[in-house]
């Protein structure tokens, strides 16, 4: 919510007091976070149930008046706001706070919390245990409501479909193994190893979400079921499918266990130390192509979505400069527009009961901050943003860079380390020649990060605002005749030309400190006469005012 429509907001919760989604609190100086966290887990399975977008914990109102006595709840900002990280440090599946608002009224501050309604089929619990309201106390979430969340579905999930004729013996003992070791990484700081163990293979697929009464679903045969247990889900095909174009071509399909198949999809793909070389700056910044992490995020979200109804197999194809994932079955809730922020958590799943699995295994979250993620981590490696496409056929692509599509926006990244996302997002637009409205143009002009006119912007270089520090560009490598050659040589060649005074200027404090200055110049005179008599450079300019230009 926009800080203008929280006064009318605060009006309209306060008018139907408690319900089971709205909880108020007085809340003077301090409230417990754990306490919180409880509310938490249950406002939000009450809003699923109430078919409710949100749910509200409010401090600073009097139960009693209900009317508003103010808060001191976490006066300093950052300290609120930290209170995000908290909430999704203990939540089951990892879940935040749509926002966290601090409203100063007449009669005091309130503190508004916005909580996400859990997804369809999967309920919020808290530090393990499920929460719902009683009236106007907390409760456990009672077996009646866990099942009709859970329950909400199992009747249309493709994913959560028991397989009558699948075992446990058509499923693959290294992917146990590893969904095993998935599960202790995600829960050991609330489960020990040692317990989760000891479960036998059973015991642990049922607490996994993965089986339904030991019973083998099409979601387990996905994610654990050996190659040869793929028949079992004919018609609709098991396959993720590995692509190389460009000057070399190659294919390579994989089969279940996606689980382990994902990893082995993912060491097809080329992904080499790309280097960008930094403003002002002669080391090049090495960083990997793609972000490993991400990669397997956008594959193993096209494996959660895809439509297996529509029988079709999941496409990775790998190009000289970019990755495209590809999988049927459009976005279900919203559009990727929605989800780059990091603050829209999904509602509804098209595969709730595989959704939950993987997040279980660790292989996804099911909160909407993979998106998010996914531009971050391109905007870290000074990298172009994803793109998302829904085709007319119903599918999602997304391309993800691995190479620089325009050196001045790798380089605005890097000279511009505090630059907040939605800025990049412009940045990015602006080199692919996409538009951007014209309250964005006049922000990015302010700061000099764009140039040109309207509709023909570019990202600005700003290597025209470092002409007058020329002599400070280049840094110290070395300390031979070759290396100050070299030195002159990356000077006009970045700048084009230089004078005299401008390689003086680069020279003078790297050469040794037993020359005085006269045999500094005269070492300096050497050094370009030598460059000259090798047909390197070139005097355009007059003697007593050289312009030099390489040859």
């Amino acid at each position: 919510m926009t800080p203008e429509e929280l006064p009318a907001k605060l009006t309209a919760l306060i008018s139907k007091w408690e319900q089971e989604t709205i909880e108020f609190k007085q809340a003077g100086n301090d409230f417990s976070t754990d306490k919180i966290g409880h509310y938490f887990s249950a406002l939000s399975n009450e809003a699923n149930l109430h078919e409710s977008e949100e749910a509200w914990l409010v401090f600073g109102i009097d139960n009693r008046s209900r009317s508003i006595v103010g808060s001191n709840y976490r006066e300093d900002e950052e300290r609120l706001q930290t209170l995000k990280q908290q909430i999704a440090e203990n939540t089951e599946p990892s879940i935040s706070f749509r926002g966290v608002h601090a409203l100063e009224t007449e009669r005091g501050r309130v503190v508004m919390l916005e909580i996400p309604s859990a997804p369809r089929g999967i309920p919020i619990a808290w530090k393990g245990h499920y929460y719902a309201r009683n009236g106007e106390s907390l409760a456990p979430l009672g077996l009646a409501k866990l099942d009709e969340i859970r329950g909400q579905t199992l009747q249309t999930d493709w994913s959560a479909h028991i397989v009558k004729d699948a075992t446990f013996h058509d499923l693959d003992p290294e992917a146990i193994a590893r969904a095993k070791s998935n599960f202790i990484k995600k829960h050991g700081n609330r489960i020990p190893a040692k317990e989760i163990e000891a479960w036998s293979d059973l015991q642990f697929l049922d607490k996994a979400r993965i089986t339904i009464n030991g019973q083998i679903t099409r979601a387990a045969l996905l994610l654990l079921g050996s190659s040869e247990s793929s028949h079992l889900l004919l018609p609709h095909p098991a396959q993720l499918t590995w692509k190389l174009t460009g000057h070399e071509t190659a294919y390579e399909h994989f089969s279940p266990p996606f689980i382990l198949s994902s990893s082995s999809l993912y060491q097809r793909i080329r992904n080499i130390q790309i280097r960008i070389l930094p403003h002002n700056e002669l080391l090049a910044v090495e960083v990997a192509k793609y972000d490993q992490k991400m990669v397997l995020e956008a594959l193993h979200n096209c494996i959660a979505h895809q439509d297996y109804t529509k029988n079709s197999r999941i496409i990775v194809t790998e190009s000289p400069h970019t990755l495209v994932f590809e999988n049927v079955g459009t976005f279900i809730d919203g559009c990727p527009d929605d989800y780059i922020s990091g603050n829209r958590t999904p509602r509804r799943y098209r595969n709730t009961f595989m959704a939950r699995a993987m997040t279980e295994l660790n292989m996804i979250d099911t909160m909407g901050y993979g998106i998010h993620q996914l531009h971050t981590s391109q905007a870290a490696r000074f990298l172009p943003m994803p793109d998302f496409e829904i085709t007319p056929n119903s599918e999602v692509k997304l391309t993800i860079y691995g190479s620089v599509v325009d050196e001045a926006y790798s380089q605005a990244l890097m000279l511009h380390a505090d630059l907040p996302l939605c800025d990049i997002l412009a940045l990015d637009r602006v080199q692919k020649h996409h538009p951007i409205n014209d309250a964005t143009i006049k922000r990015l002009r302010k700061q000099n990060l764009i140039e040109g006119r309207k509709p023909n912007f570019r990202v600005s270089s700003e290597i025209a605002q470092a002409t007058a520090q020329k002599g400070q560009y280049i840094k110290t490598r070395g300390l031979d005749d070759a290396y100050y050659k070299t030195l002159i040589l990356e000077l006009i060649q970045q700048f084009g030309s230089a004078s005299r005074s401008d390689i003086d200027d680069l020279l003078t404090d790297k050469l040794s400190d037993l020359l005085d200055e006269p045999q500094k110049k005269n070492k300096i005179s050497n050094l370009i006469t030598s460059l000259r008599r090798n047909g390197k450079i070139i005097n355009k300019g007059s003697d007593t005012k050289s312009e030099w230009h390489l040859i």
